[in-house]
């Protein structure tokens, strides 16, 4: 599991020591969020209790090796919901009279690790075997969408999301900071708390951020789209200072690509990303395969950097489809 390094520059930026972990409504996890349950208390514990709040149930055993390593994980999970789920936890051999009434009504125990998750009175899902962190926290969204409800880290997202649009980036650095603590395993948190120093001019300290991003979240879409971002401005504030150059050298040879690419690249940087397409496709009209087809290339690290949904990328790809299908 990645943890964030305190300390560091990237990770004091996004952190705001006056913001109060956890999500907005999330509410303080009750005493009992996490608790050892038994043949007397199960009807309480799990089948009434799941009637307000869902109820995970972890059967498991002091012999079994995987249990070791899923309940931990179960109850890292069920913390980080912030009281929308609880967990009671069930020694086989201590409540055979509560694990052969259950069997009969249907509930495969015969091996463990099994957990059952309980909402309304009744069993609404259950896995077994020892899953990692991600596959649990799968399970666990899935039973609270069932419920109305989702993580609260889903709060954050939307919360931070939502400051983003509104251009209050300060705000949103603060929201996605916070959710990179809380999940250090979502990537639309780093990438949102690097875009929002981007936004705010902190170059440097956005691409801190994306270093410490983990391994194996670097090619998700939005890591990838700060992280072109991030490219293009560099590049672009020097494209930006030779525009008449670039300019020049296509009004003496038309057929300058180099020229031509470099002037997209310093149009895209003065927020003409309608100019920026229509240079990249006049390039790739000239010649597809000039540089490895770099025009192609150019204006692809474009459409990542802008956003897969931007009206700029929806619009260039039926002009780039139109030209390379027609």
């Amino acid at each position: 599991m990645y943890e964030p390094v305190q300390g560091t520059p990237a990770m004091d930026v996004i952190l705001d020591p006056n913001r109060p972990a956890g999500a907005p409504g999330a509410g303080n996890a009750a005493a009992d969020l996490i608790k050892d349950g038994d043949q007397k208390t199960f009807m309480q514990d799990v089948v009434e209790a799941s009637r307000e709040t869902p109820i995970l149930v972890d059967f498991w055993a002091t012999w079994c090796g995987p249990c070791k390593t899923l309940t931990p994980t179960l109850e890292k999970v069920v913390n980080a919901a912030g009281g929308r789920v609880k967990l009671v936890k069930i020694d086989i051999d201590k409540n055979r009279a509560l694990v052969q009434q259950l069997t009969q009504l249907g509930l495969p125990l015969q091996s463990v690790p099994t957990v059952a998750a309980f909402w309304q009175g009744q069993i609404a899902d259950l896995f077994q075997g020892a899953l990692p962190e991600g596959d649990v926290k799968r399970f666990v969204e899935g039973l609270l969408k069932m419920a109305g409800g989702q993580m609260p880290a889903a709060d954050l997202l939307a919360e931070g999301k939502a400051a983003a649009e509104a251009g209050d980036h300060q705000a949103a650095l603060q929201i996605f900071g916070a959710l990179v603590q809380q999940d250090p395993e979502n990537p639309e948190a780093f990438a949102g708390a690097a875009a929002a120093l981007f936004a705010l001019g902190e170059e440097e300290q956005a691409g801190q951020v994306l270093e410490s991003v983990p391994p194996k979240l670097r090619e998700h879409a939005a890591i990838a789209s700060i992280r072109s971002k991030l490219e293009l401005a560099a590049v672009g504030r020097q494209a930006q200072s030779k525009l008449a150059e670039f300019e020049a050298r296509l009004a003496v040879d038309p057929n300058d690509h180099a020229a031509r690419i470099d002037l997209a690249v310093a149009l895209n940087a003065a927020e003409d990303r309608a100019g920026a397409i229509d240079a990249l496709i006049e390039a790739i009209k000239r010649d597809l395969a000039w540089n490895d087809e770099a025009a192609r290339k150019q204006l692809l690290q474009f459409f990542e950097a802008w956003g897969f949904t931007d009206p700029a990328t929806l619009a260039g790809r039926r002009k780039l489809s139109s030209l390379l299908f027609r």
